[in-house]
């Protein structure tokens, strides 16, 4: 039932992430003016702004202008639902904190691959609530331990992408290294054994895609590559099945 409700959130959460990502990087407020069209302008009525029903209802166009809404809305809408499922596997504890994190770095990877950027307006906001909802989670619990694990995760993240960044500026952005906070701060929940996996698991992933680019003609070597999904997608793939599979391999808890 909690991964239920989860998901039922995360379809929420995910429509915002769409607002997030579509109006912050054109400087434009996420509160206001009410969701609506930005062909037409026509505001968006209760029933318009379902997530992923209301796409389905009205076959993917404008109620107004006809316009085509694209299938980008409703496949975010779903990520968001599958993010906070997965952040419900985790107990109610850790839940809302893993929630807002996962659903941040959606929202960040999306804005990278858009504009090759990671805006610290969303990055502040997202990290500061993870942290206040990770401490409600010890607090409720008394696991001040996973909340301490956190926090200095998220320190030797932040310092070792910094360390890459001063010896390659060129290869990593400071976005990233202040992404890299974020993550780590969810993977050091679950232990700082995760913190290193989900680093490598993002590096991994970066260099299969860029040789695949590469291979297929996609990508020069000077090529700037957005490294915020790879952070993204190493961090949830570690912090949902790092626990497991470290412990197939003791040497590693």
């Amino acid at each position: 039932m909690l991964i239920v409700l989860a998901a039922a959130f995360g379809l929420c959460l995910g429509s915002f992430v769409n607002v997030v990502a579509w109006r912050v990087p054109r400087g434009e407020s996420v509160n206001r003016p009410p969701s609506h069209c930005p062909r037409c302008d026509h505001e968006l009525s209760w029933w318009e702004n379902v997530p992923v029903a209301s796409w389905l209802a009205l076959a993917g166009r404008c109620h107004s202008c006809d316009g085509r809404i694209p299938v980008r809305y409703p496949l975010v809408e779903l990520a968001g639902a599958a993010l906070c499922a997965l952040a419900g596997l985790h107990g109610l504890a850790a839940l809302p904190a893993l929630a807002v994190g996962f659903t941040t770095l959606l929202a960040l990877s999306l804005i990278d691959l858009d504009c090759r950027r990671v805006p610290n307006r969303v990055l502040a906001v997202g990290l500061a609530l993870s942290v206040a909802l990770f401490v409600a989670g010890a607090a409720a619990t008394g696991d001040w331990a996973a909340l301490g694990r956190a926090v200095a995760g998220g320190l030797v993240g932040a310092g070792l992408l910094g360390a890459v960044h001063l010896a390659s500026p060129g290869g990593m952005g400071m976005g990233d290294v202040k992404l890299a906070a974020l993550c780590v701060l969810l993977l050091g929940w679950g232990g700082l054994r995760l913190v290193f996996a989900g680093l490598f698991a993002a590096f991994l992933l970066g260099a299969v895609v860029g040789v695949g680019l590469l291979v297929a003609g996609r990508a020069g070597r000077r090529t700037a590559v957005p490294f915020a999904p790879f952070l993204a997608a190493g961090t949830v793939a570690v912090v949902t099945f790092g626990p497991a599979l470290t412990g197939l391999y003791p040497a590693l808890g």
